[in-house]
């Protein structure tokens, strides 16, 4: 029932979204013209052929109509609801579940519920219902729940208003006024998982009312009535399993509570919650209860003992012995506990005990004599009380609990690590202890340890730091929610580790702990972890690395998705596995991030791109050293830097006829018969050779531009050796820039050889042109017309 309301309780604001008043009015107005669906679609929005119907808190006064049998689950709970009538529910054929609970139902047609014969769930609580029919359940076979606690009924009736209800399982009934359970009310129930009874005014119980129900594993009784407490102990002895009884105030009453009762009994657990007790009653319902030999387990939750310890202990003692094993006693309230007695003469009566709790009750020490009298025992649990270090010599003194196997003495008062160390190496058998949530702070690093403990819980004590005071022979060990920043205490049997909520970094290393099969790091610092540090754990069965600030870097992203069956041993996977960075992954699940290759190797893409720029700049170089790049680069400097200067120098810095380019391989032509030619005419012409007339240490560019600039004339002496040898070895060449950029007859061309115009490179393509489309001399091999080339060249000169 819990669960199906905490389910529709999920929808509660979602219904409340249209508010009650303004769904009626709309109700009203249009509810004679509409068919039943859209009577039902305006009623309750949410209940529109659906499965499941949510009309919580929608202020209806009825149920809706047009219920069909395609609903499994009906919520009309915290309505208005008064009546209940033969049609309403005729068609919902296959609910499940029906919640009416917090209406104001008083009235109940007898044949309301007859088509429901698949209803598993009916909660009929806090309403206003004055009786129980047995005809509104008769035709219920299938129901295993049943609430009807809430109500104004004062009885059952005077049968059984279950009879028919064969499969039920759970029954809540009762109110305040709730007074009278007859003889046969609980006629047809045989077995109940759980019973539970509102009776705080219940004053007469039929002798045997109970006794019908063969078997209940749990029965809840609210319940103020000493003598009716007695008669209903007597009657569940043999078919209860688990009594619990709450808010009752003992009184005095000495009746036998198994008068006349014979063996085998049932009932092995008795609870009492919410209850009120006295030092005298304490000492009779000890006697009591020893009547109940099937009885194993005791417990007072929540309780007030109006006393000090003050028992009959003299009438206990002679009374036998109790065959009760588990003792619980939680939050029990005693005023002045502080005064309560060492129960001196109760050694009796606790040497068969077997497991005891005493929490939240204030003690702040158990006596040695009583201590040492818990030969049976081994469980003991006083977490949440006052226990300090100086008081434990006496808890734990020599002898004392000396079956002892488990001790929690967690959320006490503990202070010193070390002297509660001492204090518990008196218990030979210890095997678990919890002394979590005191505040030991800084540990030593030597203290002494039971050698048979196993199992150590030092969680919240404030432990900055591991020390070797821990004991090797651990085989788990929880240090959660300390301020530890790392672990390397060498515990070689150690199976289980609970590093929880510390700021540890990075995975503990294996090598000290080479048996551990779970390791807990959860909430700590850790930004991830590699393929090494897990295989190193070879027996690790289960890691809770959850709730950690994870960098989703590639190797740690690589080893997560390759790694075979890492989603079996990680707890929480993948929910609790979060991104942390990169920004761009942050809030995702770790296993449902994938890195680009960019983002992945990086460094690798960034020696791949430089190596692709290196050998893009060697192809780059090999291309332009096969296509003169160079040169044309060098060209293009030169014709930049001669751009800048006056395109022609003023007459008086005319200082030559004519500036030579010429090859060294024609340089015996040039130099013994043209310039001897030229140079001794009359008049005779200057001209400017390189080899003679350039300025020493000055760049040869320069001494080409210059050469040029203050030449009338441009000769150029052509043949293959002039075109085969790099053009005068590049740096005669820079003069064709400027001079054929300038679009002027500077230019006198004298073909030493004969020579295509093809076999010129195409990088000169203006020199090519000015061959194609201007006149050139050709030095003829005759000797009668080598005086006509002269005289030609020398006209040339002149003009």
């Amino acid at each position: 029932m819990q669960c199906t309301s905490k389910m529709f309780n999920q929808t509660k604001h979602k219904s409340r979204i249209i508010h009650s008043w303004r769904v009626w009015a709309i109700y009203m107005v249009l509810a004679p013209n509409l068919s039943e669906e859209q009577v039902l679609k305006q009623a309750c929005p949410s209940c529109d052929a659906t499965q499941l119907c949510n009309c919580y808190s929608m202020g209806l006064d009825f149920i809706p109509l047009g219920l069909t049998g395609k609903i499994t689950t009906l919520n009309l709970s915290h309505n208005r609801i008064k009546h209940i009538r033969s049609q309403d529910l005729q068609q919902a054929v296959n609910l499940r579940a029906l919640l009416l609970q917090s209406n104001k139902i008083s009235s109940i047609d007898k044949d309301s519920f007859h088509s429901l014969g698949k209803l598993e769930l009916l909660d009929l609580s806090n309403n206003s219902l004055d009786h129980l029919s047995p005809e509104w359940f008769e035709h219920l076979f299938a129901l295993q729940h049943l609430h009807l606690q809430g109500n104004s009924y004062r009885d059952l009736g005077e049968s059984s208003p279950f009879s028919s209800l064969r499969n039920l399982s759970s029954l809540h009934l009762g109110n305040p006024w709730f007074s009278t359970i007859r003889q046969g009310n609980f006629e047809g129930i045989e077995l109940l998982d759980k019973l539970w009874i509102d009776g705080g005014r219940l004053s007469q119980y039929g002798p045997g009312s109970l006794k019908s129900v063969k078997k209940i594993n749990h029965m809840i009784i609210n319940l103020r009535n000493t003598n009716v407490f007695s008669a209903i102990v007597r009657d569940l002895l043999y078919s209860v399993t688990w009594l619990e009884v709450r808010e009752i105030k003992l009184e005095i009453e000495k009746k036998s509570l198994v008068q006349n009762s014979t063996l085998p009994f049932k009932i092995q657990k008795l609870t009492f919650k919410d209850a009120s007790f006295t030092d005298q009653y304490i000492s009779l319902l000890i006697i009591l209860l020893k009547e109940i030999t099937s009885l194993q387990e005791l417990e007072a939750i929540d309780c007030m003992l109006e006393g000090k310890g003050n028992w009959d202990i003299k009438e206990i003692a002679s009374s036998g012995q109790s065959f009760v094993e588990t003792v619980s006693i939680i939050n029990v309230m005693i005023q002045n506990f502080h005064l309560f007695f060492d129960l001196d003469g109760m050694e009796s009566q606790i040497n068969k005990l077997k497991r005891i709790t005493i929490a939240s009750s204030r003690v702040f020490m158990i006596p040695c004599k009583l201590a040492k009298s818990f030969s049976l025992l081994l469980y003991l649990d006083l977490h949440d009380n006052l226990l300090v270090n100086n008081r434990l010599n006496e808890t734990i003194c020599e002898d004392s609990w000396p079956s002892l196997q488990t001790l929690n003495l967690s959320q006490n008062s503990l202070k010193s690590l070390k002297k509660t160390a001492y204090f518990v190496t008196r218990l030979h058998k210890l095997i678990n202890l919890d002394i979590s949530q005191n505040n030991f702070g800084e540990i030593p690093d030597v203290c002494e340890w039971p050698k048979t403990l196993k199992y150590l819980n030092l969680s919240s004590t404030q432990i900055p730091k591991l020390t070797t005071c821990i004991p090797p022979t651990l085989e788990v060990l929880d240090v959660s929610a300390n301020n530890l920043k790392e672990f390397g205490l060498q515990l070689p049997f150690l199976k289980e580790l609970h590093l929880a909520k510390n700021h540890l970094k990075t995975l503990p290393g294996a090598a000290p702990i080479p048996n551990l099969v779970a390791l807990s790091v959860r909430r700590n610092k850790l930004n991830g972890f590699s393929r090494e540090e897990f295989e190193s754990f070879r027996k690790m069965e289960l890691l809770d690395a959850s709730d950690n600030n994870f960098i989703c870097s590639c190797e740690f992203l690589s080893f997560i998705h390759h790694q075979a069956g890492i989603a079996q041993v990680l707890v929480g996977w993948p929910d609790k596995y979060i991104c942390d960075s990169p920004l761009a992954v942050r809030g995702v699940q770790v296993g449902a991030v994938h890195l680009s290759l960019m983002e992945c190797h990086r460094s690798l893409m960034v020696s791949l791109l430089c190596a692709l720029v290196v050998l893009v700049m060697l192809v780059l170089v090999a291309i332009g050293y096969k296509y003169h790049a160079v040169w044309y680069l060098r060209m293009t400097w030169a014709w930049l830097q001669a751009k800048r200067k006056p395109k022609r120098a003023p007459l008086k810095d005319i200082c030559y006829d004519a500036f030579v380019s010429y090859s060294e391989h024609d340089s015996d032509w040039v130099e013994n018969i043209m310039v001897r030619e030229l140079e001794q005419a009359c008049p005779p012409f200057r001209l400017c050779l390189h080899k003679r007339d350039f300025v020493p240490g000055k760049w040869i560019v320069d001494n080409i531009i210059d050469s040029i600039e203050k030449s009338h004339k441009t000769l150029f002496v052509l043949s293959e050796h002039f075109v085969q040898s790099e053009w005068c070895k590049y740096e005669l060449d820079f003069s064709h820039f400027r001079l054929f950029d300038e679009n002027n007859d500077a230019a006198i061309l004298v073909l030493l050889e004969p020579i295509q115009s093809k076999a010129i490179p195409k990088r000169f393509c203006k020199l090519r042109r000015i061959m194609n489309t201007k006149t050139y001399l050709e030095w003829p091999l005759e000797e009668e017309q080598q005086e006509m080339f002269w005289e030609n060249l020398k006209g040339a000169l002149k003009s």
